[in-house]
């Protein structure tokens, strides 16, 4: 038995973080939703004053927990790349960006389809600001495209622009592990990849994270993004110690100093994620029981609730505007309804919509590399 937990600590694929990565997911996803539903209102607009702390904390700050996502997004990346620390890509670049675009495209786009529609049933029963625009082909095209942002287009769903991004970041770290295995052998990637995603790590913090007009590029997130990159590569239990220091302080050295600099929280919140990505992968941590259960349900969901919770809470906000009274308490019951509603709505999507669709591309990918092999 503890022959097998050895080996499951050090195999890639039964490293301890995952667990933790599923309760930073559900944790996160939750701040979002709440984050949007207290930013957008109108329910939150009557709710205001019976809760002005917790609304104005909502509103404002929670938004920086996207950065568990992007550190989460790194870290997962490093690992579908660089399995063991130190292999090449094993796939040309175009293939592995064309498989990240078809598992975040195809669920997106439903969820855009379906946010047009709510805007367009929600603008029946109220006027508000967070109902945006009936929308045009190119705006959807774009959407389709995960170029919404970089064309100058308004988002057709609070959170459109992370998947942009996510896209894009994806992208970038394939880039990074493609010239790695360009510019030396396997066993020299076991340092070399890492002192790149560094590199890139350190030229977002210090410039291009300063300079918000980059925020619809991947280089004003690859900070956080890089830090997670980091903490797979430093969390590997196989990895000699002093590798692991040099690791850690590819880390530590640049984002501290760029928070000396000038203080963000955002970065302080993904420099604090990374590094308890890294001390777990050396720990090993108990995922049993209910709770954990609930936990990796929840982490499972996360990306359904993320894409789905806007037009949810969009109807819920005109359905209880419309129909119930505007009093505090009646519109903070519609605020704890909308909140379960998108939990509900997270799950079912992911169900029918998300796993079903991520099948079907996969198999038709499948089949269209294999086919040329065949022939």
């Amino acid at each position: 038995m503890a022959a097998v937990a050895v080996k499951n600590h050090a195999d890639p694929n039964h490293r301890p973080q995952f667990g933790l990565i599923n309760l930073l997911k559900a944790g996160a996803a939750q701040l979002i939703v709440l984050h949007h539903l207290a930013f957008y209102g109108p329910m939150s607009d009557y709710v205001q004053p019976m809760w002005p702390a917790l609304l104005g904390w909502l509103g404002d700050s929670a938004r920086i927990a996207v950065q568990v996502f992007l550190v989460i997004g790194g870290f997962l990346a490093a690992k579908s790349l660089s399995p063991d620390g130190a292999r090449p890509l094993g796939v040309m670049p175009g293939l592995a960006i064309g498989r990240r675009y078809a598992k975040l495209a195809p669920p997106f786009i439903a969820a855009t389809l379906l946010a047009v529609l709510a805007n367009l049933l929600a603008g029946l029963a109220m006027e508000h600001d967070s109902i945006s625009a009936p929308a045009g082909i190119g705006q959807l095209l774009a959407h389709g495209l995960l170029l919404h942002g970089v064309l100058g287009y308004e988002s057709l769903s609070a959170g459109a622009w992370y998947v942009a991004i996510d896209f894009q970041l994806y992208a970038a770290s394939v880039l990074i592990v493609w010239s790695a295995g360009r510019l030396a052998g396997a066993r020299q990637q076991a340092m070399l990849l890492p002192l790149l995603a560094a590199a890139g790590m350190t030229l977002s913090l210090f410039y291009f994270n300063l300079d918000s007009s980059w925020d619809n590029w991947a280089p004003y997130f690859f900070g956080s993004y890089g830090l997670g990159m980091l903490a797979w590569w430093a969390s590997d239990p196989r990895r000699q110690s002093s590798a692991v220091s040099a690791l850690v302080l590819l880390m530590l050295v640049p984002a501290t100093l760029a928070l000396s600099m000038e203080f963000r929280s955002r970065i302080a919140l993904a420099l604090a994620t990374a590094c308890v990505l890294c001390l777990c992968g050396r720990s090993a941590i108990g995922q049993h029981g209910r709770t954990w259960s609930a936990v990796h349900a929840l982490g499972r969901i996360s990306y359904g609730v993320f894409l789905i919770h806007f037009p949810v809470c969009l109807l819920v906000n005109a359905v209880f505007v419309r129909y119930a009274p505007l009093e505090p308490e009646w519109q903070a019951l519609g605020m704890l309804c909308a909140w379960t509603a998108s939990l509900a709505a997270g799950a079912a999507f992911h169900r029918w919509v998300e796993v079903p669709l991520g099948r079907a591309v996969r198999f038709t990918m499948a089949h269209l590399v294999m086919r040329p092999v065949l022939q």
